[in-house]
């Protein structure tokens, strides 16, 4: 199990901890925050980032495959229903869209570049977005 525990420090900032490393979070000025530290959407889309390009290495790794590097930069947007022609939303809302540039350096034949390409939208973090979470809250107050 993964455990990350976050507590508010002063104004929107927030101190964020896995019990080995700390690290913090913020809103930007005009949102309130300081810009101490990244929004929550960036750590969300630094996760998926670093778990495409880890999932590539380790595949790489693994097959012997001659990898020489690997980047993956990730965009995040909200986009009104009515003007996403490939979505498929019943409301007329907003819809969260995550969009992807995965860059693999090597050299490699037209087989493995296309498994590659299968292996990038299939790191944990992505099956997760993809196919939903469920989340169990509890609240307490002291």
């Amino acid at each position: 199990m993964t455990r990350i525990t976050a507590n508010l420090t002063s104004g929107m900032a927030v101190q964020v901890s896995n019990g080995r490393h700390k690290w913090k979070a913020d809103e930007p000025v005009d949102a309130g925050g300081t810009d101490a530290g990244p929004i929550p959407y960036e750590l969300l889309l630094g996760s998926l980032a670093a778990c495409t390009c880890v999932t590539i290495a380790w595949y790489c790794q693994f097959k012997k495959l001659p990898l020489e590097s690997v980047s993956a930069t990730y965009d995040f947007e909200h986009v009104h229903a009515n003007d996403c022609k490939d979505c498929d939303v019943p409301d007329k809302g907003f819809i969260e869209r995550i969009t992807s540039n995965v860059h693999i350096d090597g050299k490699f034949d037209n087989t493995q570049r296309k498994r590659l390409a299968q292996i990038a939208e299939r790191c944990p973090v992505h099956k997760t977005l993809t196919h939903g979470v469920r989340i169990d809250d509890v609240v307490s107050f002291g």
